[in-house]
Parts: C-alpha cells; structure tokens; sequence
C-alpha cells in the first residue's frame, strides 16, 4: 500500500469532510431541477460550504500556512513560503445538472512550486493524489499517463470557453486540428479531473486556456509524478499561474503543443 505522509493525511481529511456535504447537497439538485428559481444560488451555497470546511481542517492541521481560494480573497500566511490552493467544488456545471462528474482540488505550494496535490471525485469515490518525488496514485493504486505515441489512437481531453469569455474562434481552430488527426477529444468540464484522468493514463493529453491556479495546481503534480509533461500551451514553464495548460506524455506533448500552440492562420 502507498504510504501517505503527514500533509497528503491533512489534504484527504479535508477533501473527504467536505465531499459528504457536497454529496448530500448533489442529492437535492435533482429536486430542484424542477422550480423555477433554479438550483444556482443553492450550487454556490454548496461550494462557499465546502471551502468554508476545507479551510477549517486545514488551518486546524496547519495554522501557519496561507490560502488561495476560489471563493474567497487571497490570505497570506505567518509562514509566507507555505500556501494551500483550493477549489471546493471544480465542476460547479455539472453539479448544478445533476452529472456525477466534478471534484474537490487542494494543492500545496511551497515557495511557488506545487509539491503536494488531491483531486477527489466523491461520486466515483476516486481519490488522486501525489507528492513531490513519491509518484502518484489513485486510491491506493500507482498512476502512469498513457504509454501511446500514435496520435491517430489518442483521446485527448479540453475545456471549451463558455458564454462571455473570448477565444471561441481560435480555439475551434485549435480543436479542429486536434480532431482531424485524433482518436477524438472529450470534453468534461472540470479541469482537475481532466489531468486526473491524463495522470491515470485514461486521456492522452489535455490542453486548456483561462484557466486559474485552483483549477490546475494539484493536477499539474498528478501528472508529473505519473511521468508525464505539463507546461503552457506555448511550452511555457508555469502551468499553474499562468491560465494556460497543456499536458501529455514526452512524445503526445510536443505533437500536441505543435497542433494546439500554432497561431491561427492569417486571414
């Protein structure tokens, strides 16, 4: 069995308190489905819980440490070097439609490296987790990306921008060469879940834009303990701040970043 160390202990307690609330709350979605107001003020309320107790357990383990939550401002800790990153509930649309697909996130970072993330999805009961140096695990099973070089048999995995946000043409674009060379690509909605499943080896790659630390920080740490590559889309060193992503084993991440990272044909 993979030996869990203090702080991957301290991570897990808190992703599996706040999944019971959150499990809950997803069997009353369905209920309200039906009334008009919809159920989106109560998804949010659902998501500001859930923080709301992961803070609590984390703080509790380690009082020191600072935060960088979706739901909430920035907090510096007494101990600047140590930070949690968290996103209580990744996948908020699929939540809000009853789809069994979305996941509690928290990263530690340590002077601005990621050295320790968890991904729980509470539906499947499926629990990543990874360590700097200790590999990465799914439960208690030991996670490689996919050993594919053929990009004609991969699945590769992507985030499509939503209503408002920009980016809709050249990401088409960017999807379009993907597809016309692919196994295909799936699009899943919820990004830590996506890089869980490219660390188990059951996606091929991943690439995303407007993205935020939370979404991706324990991903990132998933896939590179289970041997794979995570950089920007451009190639760029830093996945985690820097809102773009692309991940893949060594030889799907150059193909993939030369058909995803191509700037848009002149007009």
């Amino acid at each position: 069995m993979a030996h869990r160390s203090a702080n991957i202990n301290v991570m897990v307690q808190a992703a599996q308190k706040a999944a019971r609330g959150l499990v809950r709350d997803f069997g009353e979605v369905e209920q309200l489905q039906v009334s008009v107001k919809g159920p989106s003020d109560f998804v949010s309320t659902a998501d500001m819980k859930a923080e709301r107790t992961i803070k609590a357990e984390l703080k509790k383990a380690r009082p020191d440490w600072g935060f960088l939550m979706e739901e909430s401002a920035p907090e510096e800790g007494r101990d600047p070097r140590w930070r949690w990153i968290v996103d209580p509930l990744d996948g908020t649309t699929n939540f809000l439609h009853g789809i069994p697909h979305f996941a509690i996130s928290i990263a530690l970072e340590k002077d601005r490296e990621i050295v320790a993330g968890v991904v729980f999805n509470p539906i499947s009961d499926e629990l990543y987790w990874a360590e700097k140096g200790q590999g990465a695990f799914m439960n208690d099973r030991r996670m490689r990306v996919s050993a594919r070089k053929d990009v004609g048999i991969s699945l590769f995995a992507t985030g499509i921008p939503f209503r408002g946000r920009p980016g809709h043409a050249p990401f088409l674009e960017q999807m379009g060469r993907v597809m016309a060379v692919s196994a295909g690509i799936r699009r899943m909605g919820v990004a830590s879940l996506d890089l869980a499943f490219t660390a188990a080896g059951r996606f091929d790659g991943f690439w995303e834009s407007d993205l935020h630390p939370w979404d991706v920080a324990a991903g990132v740490i998933l896939v590179r303990e289970a041997g794979g590559f995570v950089t920007q889309i451009d190639g760029g060193p830093d996945p985690v701040h820097s809102g773009t992503i692309l991940a893949a084993n060594q030889t799907l991440h150059a193909a993939l970043k030369d058909m995803v990272a191509t700037p848009p044909a002149a007009a």
